[in-house]
């Protein structure tokens, strides 16, 4: 949203008192010698500049007269000329005089200034090419330079020429009485040729007039005095009707039998129906009831009604009709934007091949010819090789005679070449004008079109016009681009004219704010107001080439001394052909220096047409002087240097953005289908000009829509042809007061934002609209009695463009009022209105086109409006018209209509429902009154249980850490759902239907979510989604758990066991005689006697002690232990290790089966998709573009989900396995605990037992029975 209000600047047309009272001038004309003597005014609206003689009245000055100046003719009649047709005014140097001696000679008068500056030339026209010139002379310059002036200011008046209804019928009011008969008087015959051809419509005149209270009779006249505004609006009203009017006005008074509307009825049509929901409603608040009372006092032309604060069905039709009630908005028609972004951020207009203009004959040329062989060969210039060229072929006296087919429009082979077009496309908004410039045979450089025979026009005259035109309409700097084939002395001639001629105007130094510095942004058009800027090849000298000088001349360009004519070939090769197979070969375009930059020539052959040129043609200058030529044009360029395009990649890294590149419409086609992402980031910072391709010789223009779409700032076309190209072109660029400059939307400026052109879906940070036009009726359509229908065309992005879809039916034999009250046509999600823009047409029932216009979606507003059409060249047709109901709104999704409805009018919507609430309460009885009592329990709502994680078997050896746990889901990402052996889930979800988050895009296009396949429950709808809702995550548990296990029971058990049995055994030797043991003894001692403190000596022979024993026994369950305790510990690791691989092997298995699912989810919805959207709509493109938006977004959510779930899962598993890394840690500290246990435990055994050994020797020296006390001991130590 903008800051603030945009104030307004422009003004309604103001005509000088002076205009109004008129001048006296002679106008003369040079065809036919004639001058007259004529007073010159305006009317009071500035509609019209008309003349009279000045002895009209005076029958006897005007034979003296006659006597004196032969050259003067009596005129009796007025004559006029529409300001709205003036395309230029002319005094001093761009004047004509007459070149008749005698002529010059008589309308000379006055003071001695020269005939120029005492001269007023109107230019005047329905195009840019059948133009005529219409002169006056004047006594004094300054009266000459104030009337060419004022005349402009007028002629270009975008508010004038954006006027309502009512000021057309001013118009033509206006015109009625101007052309007034010998006795000032109004013939009916003239206001009913104006409105009515065919007999029929002439009758409907007449009863129309006689209705208003007019004469109305053939031969009747009506005094102008007494035809007023009043009676010709009632003459209006009688002629169309208005019924469909009437029934608008009927539902808006609610019928009401006075046929009254209250002023509080008013405001809620202004504020409901006429105001635009896009507008803020703070800095455009809403109409209050003053405001309507005054709109009423302006329209309601009933006093009384007026002061009851009423309106009457004829003021509602004034207030439709009125300024009011405008269908563009003037802020946009205003200088409204911000023009101190640099110069790559805006769309420029631009012209191609500007120098050519019309051809309406057929022209003949004679060309020599060489027979051999009663064969004959010619080559063509380049490009002739369109069928259909040559109309007709004869020889005679070796001569060949053509008749070459020539165009309504400009030919690019054949067409007339014109100063004008330099002119006019410059004061028609034009910032960027081509000049082809070559070799003249009076070595005076000219501009033609290279190798055709389009006449030549010299290069000064061009430049001079230039410079006379290039601000008289916009300020705002002017390109001019240079195709330049001249040797280096004309090249020079070139350089001098443009300092010459343009003076301080032209740029010929960087501005200090910008220099020419990589990285550095082009300047705004603000800082290069009223400069020209230069286009052409830029010389850098780096002190080495690595060129061949003499590969560089035999190539060269045309010779000093003219240009390089056509020319016939005798040769018998393969390369001449018969006329049916014509050849083509063009001027060939020295190759490029590499220490050079150069644009592309747009006029350049091909490879292979550039071998069959003569290789006579050579350039006759030298390097050095084509150096020293360079350097003469090269110091004029600066913020437009061409360059060969590289790629995308080298224009981003050298990042200069006063390099540009040109694009015939085919490579930037290319560029555009293969790269448009890259495309459009590439014209964010560089300029790039797109040109029609080569083969259009009639001088047609592709869709400038498709690279305004890319960002491409210099769209070229070729001006003198209106077709439907030139009438968008022309509709854009009248907005931003026709500046020639309009910015472009800021994701298409701003560095960090991605658009692609091509895009199908809404667009993140664009706000989509949607437009309904509805065309209820059209007046005064056409003067004849022929069938009349309408079509409404949008121009935007690929998936906004809509043609030939749109068309009302057609109304037979009635051109005056048809009524076609059509069903509204709607566009209902324009992705990008911004660049969008509606073409409303009006066609005659035999496919002539009657009238269109032009309007950008941003500056259509929407309710009842009339809209006036104009012809091809953006011209108004004065009364030709369509009424239309528009809607323009944001975008809002069939499935959250009621949603964005509730949210704007939150009162209305819940009062709808306690509405609906009481309309049900009927059917209610005391059943079910009893089933909703206090003590019953609420209805769960239902839903599909999810798909359960975890597997219903445990998993073998999933025991340690293999539990399934949930933990919150996270925002946007993963799926979850209640175990499935919870029983009911704790937080139902109100529906099953899988709707991912930030799903606005898609809603938006799908509109309500279809439900899933049942096996996909664990995807749930974003808007119901509980925050408690889990995902899968496995918390380890710790590697204790373990010794719950039955395995690892088991090894303990057999641990215990072992030692048990160790113990017994032991026991039981302990209890036998000692001479049955004579050599386990001893082998119980060799084994024992290294571990044991042993006190005194043993002998060999003698028997083990009780003492001995016990030591045995400990050192045999101390190494049983060890070794069984590290068995359990490898089981173990095993086990943990194990399980550790099964949790990531599960984590990784759930990871692929929940991206399954998403596939799966998403090929179910497209195809659920599919179904539905086949019932919206039974246009086969409709339907193939949104299944094709449906299908992006889907996939794109599909890999978007499946992002998420790999992000989700490779978080788990990285927890997991830290998990994993601290769980064997601990284990590691548990096996050295466990292990420093036991030896601390038989350590204390050990203790103990020493403490018994010397205990014992105590109880043998005082008596005692040795082994009664052993075996106490011993059951003691256990």
């Amino acid at each position: 949203a903008k800051p603030g209000v945009h104030i307004c600047k422009l003004q309604k047309v103001s005509v000088p008192q002076f205009l109004i009272e008129g001048d006296k001038f002679v106008k003369w004309d040079e065809d036919s010698g004639v001058g007259s003597p004529v007073t010159l005014k305006v009317d009071e609206n500035g509609f019209y500049l008309y003349w009279t003689n000045q002895n009209k009245h005076n029958n006897e000055s005007v034979l003296i007269i006659l006597a004196v100046f032969w050259i003067f003719p009596l005129e009796q009649e007025v004559d006029l000329l529409d300001i709205a047709t003036i395309r230029d005014t002319r005094t001093g140097k761009g004047a004509k005089v007459p070149k008749d001696p005698k002529l010059r000679h008589i309308v000379t008068m006055g003071p001695t200034d020269t005939l120029e500056e005492k001269t007023v030339t109107v230019v005047s026209g329905a195009d840019f090419v059948n133009i005529s010139f219409t002169n006056f002379c004047c006594n004094k310059k300054e009266i000459a330079k104030q009337w060419s002036d004022e005349l402009l200011d007028i002629a270009h008046n975008l508010v004038q020429l954006n006027s309502p209804v009512t000021s057309y019928l001013k118009k033509m009011h206006t015109r009625l009485t101007i052309l007034t008969d010998k006795q000032g008087k109004i013939p009916i015959k003239t206001i009913t040729k104006s409105f009515a051809q065919n007999k029929e419509d002439r009758k409907r005149v007449e009863k129309a007039l006689d209705a208003a209270g007019l004469p109305s009779g053939k031969n009747d006249t009506i005094n102008p005095s007494k035809f007023t505004f009043e009676d010709f609006f009632q003459f209006y009203k009688n002629m169309t009707g208005r019924s469909e009017v009437e029934k608008v006005f009927d539902v808006i008074s609610q019928n009401s039998k006075k046929k009254l509307m209250t002023a509080e009825q008013f405001m809620d049509f202004v504020n409901k129906g006429q105001r635009d929901p896009r507008l803020n409603e703070i800095l455009y608040p809403y109409t209050t009831p003053d405001k309507a009372k005054d709109l009423i006092n302006i329209y309601e032309p009933n006093q009384y009604n007026r002061s009851k604060a009423q309106m009457s069905l004829d003021g509602f039709l004034r207030y439709l009709l009125s300024d009011d009630n405008s269908v563009v908005s003037m802020e946009k028609l205003d200088l409204a934007d911000d023009m101190d972004q640099p110069l790559s951020h805006y769309f420029i207009n631009s012209s191609h091949n500007t120098y050519l203009h019309a051809s309406r004959a057929a022209r003949n040329f004679s060309l020599p010819l060489s027979l051999s062989k009663h064969r004959f060969y010619i080559q063509f210039p380049f490009p002739w090789r369109s069928i259909g060229l040559v109309e007709s072929l004869t020889t005679s006296n070796n001569i060949l005679q053509l008749s070459l087919l020539s165009y309504f429009t400009g030919h690019q082979l054949t067409g007339k070449s014109s100063v004008e077009m330099y002119r006019l496309s410059l004061l028609s908004g034009c910032r960027c004008v081509e000049l082809d410039f070559w070799n003249g045979r009076t070595e005076e450089p000219i501009i033609v079109h290279g190798y055709t025979l389009v006449p030549e026009i010299p290069a000064k005259d061009v430049i001079e016009a230039i410079a006379e035109s290039a601000f008289k309409t916009s300020d705002y700097p002017v390109i001019l681009s240079f195709e330049n084939h001249c040797n280096p002395k004309q090249q020079a001639k070139i350089a001098q004219y443009c300092r010459e001629y343009f003076g301080d105007m032209l740029l010929e130094t960087p501005l200090e704010s910008h220099l020419l510095e990589p990285g550095r942004p082009l300047p705004p058009p603000n800082l290069l107001k009223r400069r020209i800027i230069i286009k052409n090849k830029k010389k850098h000298h780096h002190g080495h080439s690595k060129e061949k000088p003499s590969k560089k001349l035999s190539k060269g360009a045309a010779p000093e001394n003219g240009e390089t004519q056509p020319f016939l070939s005798k040769d018998d090769s393969k390369d001449s052909v018969d006329l049916e197979d014509v050849s083509a070969s063009g001027p060939e375009i020295p190759e490029e220096d590499i220490s050079s930059s150069s644009d592309d020539d747009e006029d350049s052959a091909e490879p292979d047409d550039l071998k069959n040129l003569d290789k006579s043609q050579s350039d006759k200058g030298t390097a050095e002087k084509e150096s020293e030529a360079s350097d003469e044009i090269s110091d004029l360029v600066n913020y437009i240097q061409p360059v060969h395009f590289y790629s995308f990649e080298s224009a981003q890294s050298k990042n200069k953005s006063y390099e540009m590149s040109s694009f015939d419409e085919r490579q930037a086609m290319t560029l555009l289908k293969e790269r448009p992402v890259e495309f459009v980031n590439y014209n964010k910072t560089q300029l790039a000009r797109v040109y029609p391709r080569g083969t259009r010789v009639d001088s047609t223009n592709f869709m400038p829509q498709v690279f305004w779409n890319a960002g491409c700032q210099l769209v070229a076309l070729n001006f003198q042809t209106m077709d439907l190209a030139m009438q968008l072109n022309l509709g854009l660029f009248e907005f931003n007061d026709r500046c020639g400059y309009l910015l472009k939307p800021e994701f298409m400026r701003r560095k960090d934002r991605r658009f692609d052109p091509f895009a199908e879906s809404i667009v993140d940070g664009i706000v989509a609209g949607t437009v309904s036009i509805q065309v209820i009726s059209g007046q005064f359509l056409s003067d004849k009695r022929v069938g009349t229908y309408v079509e409404v065309e949008m121009y935007g992005l690929p998936t906004d463009t809509k043609r030939k879809q749109f068309r009302t039916k057609t109304v037979q034999a009635n051109g005056i009022n048809p009524v076609f009250d059509e069903e509204p046509f709607v566009f209902k999600k324009v992705v990008l209105p911004e660049l969008a823009c509606v073409r409303i047409a009006a066609y005659e029932d035999s496919g002539k086109l009657i009238g269109h216009r032009v309007v950008p979606v941003s500056g259509l507003r929407p309710g009842y409006r009339h809209i006036m059409l104009r012809n091809e060249s953006g011209q108004p047709l004065n009364l030709p018209c369509l009424f239309l109901n528009i809607a323009v709104k944001d975008y809002v999704p069939d499935g959250l209509s009621e949603l964005a409805e509730a949210l704007a009018n939150p009162i209305k919507y819940q009062n709808e429902l306690d509405k609906r609430a009481k309309q049900l309460s009927v059917f209610q009885d005391d059943t079910l009154c009893d089933d909703s009592s206090e003590n019953s329990e609420p209805t769960q709502p239902t839903s599909i249980q999810p798909v359960p994680v975890q597997p219903t078997r445990p998993l073998p050896g999933i025991g340690l850490g293999g539990s399934i746990k949930r933990r919150p889901l996270p925002p946007g990402g993963g799926s979850g759902s209640s175990s499935p052996n919870s029983g009911t889930s704790q937080h139902p979800t109100s529906q099953s239907s899988p709707q991912p988050t930030n799903m606005s895009r898609l809603t938006s296009i799908v509109g309500p979510m279809p439900p899933p396949p049942l096996n996909l429950g664990a995807f749930s709808e974003t808007g119901a989604r509980d925050k408690q809702q889990d995902a899968v995550l496995f918390y380890p548990e710790p590697f204790e758990k373990l010794f719950d296990c039955k395995a690892y029971r088991d090894k303990r058990q057999q641990l215990e066991k072992k030692l048990e049995d160790l113990r017994k055994k032991h026991e039981k030797d302990r209890k036998m005689p000692r001479k049955s043991h004579p050599a386990k003894s001893v082998l119980v001692k060799r084994l024992s006697s290294k571990n044991l403190y042993v006190d005194g000596m043993i002998k060999k022979d003698s028997f083990p002690s009780t003492d001995e024993l016990l030591r045995i026994q400990l050192d045999r369950e101390k190494d049983i232990h060890g070794k069984e305790q590290e068995e359990i510990y490898k089981w173990m690791e095993k086990m943990i290790k194990e399980t550790q691989a099964k949790q990531l092997k599960l984590l990784s298995h759930l990871e692929e089966r929940e991206k399954e699912e998403v596939k799966k989810w998403i090929h179910s919805w497209r195809k659920d998709e599919y179904k539905r959207l086949s019932k919206l709509t039974r246009d086969k493109s409709e339907l193939d573009r949104m299944k094709r938006e449906v299908s992006t977004l889907l996939v794109d959510k599909g890999v978007e989900e499946r992002a998420k779930k790999t992000e989700l899962y490779e978080d788990i598993r990285a927890k997991l396995e830290k998990s994993h890394k601290d769980i064997f840690r601990k284990f590691e500290e548990y096996k050295m605990k466990e292990s420093q246990h036991i030896e601390e435990e038989y350590s204390l055994r050990y203790s103990q037992l020493l403490s018994l050994s010397m205990d014992s020797d105590t109880c043998s020296n005082g008596g005692g029975s040795e082994h009664t006390f052993r075996g106490d001991a011993c059951h003691s130590m256990h």
